[in-house]
């Protein structure tokens, strides 16, 4: 009985981190909506750690964040979008 739980409570965290993984993200903004697509980033990237400190959780993106560290020069680093309408769409 003690393995049927641990396996259920195993699946059922391994089911949660997976809906987390599939989720999007969008951003609304004057030049278009912004789209994060979060299980595209986590499979690109295969390391949680390269934009989440510690614990995974939300960061909180905001204009100069993206236009930097968080997402931009990732981008350049990575070869992803790094123009305006790249990301921004009307």
């Amino acid at each position: 009985m003690k393995k049927l739980v641990i396996i259920m409570m195993l699946l059922a965290f391994v089911g949660v981190n997976v809906a987390i993984a599939a989720d999007s993200v969008t951003y609304e903004n004057k030049k278009g909506t912004v789209t994060f697509d979060h299980k595209t980033h986590g499979e690109t990237l295969g390391d949680c750690a390269k934009c989440h400190e510690g614990e995974p959780a939300k960061i909180e993106v905001d204009k100069k964040s993206a236009h930097g560290d968080t997402c931009k020069s990732c981008h350049k680093e990575m070869n992803g979008p790094t123009k305006c309408n790249d990301c921004h769409k009307k």
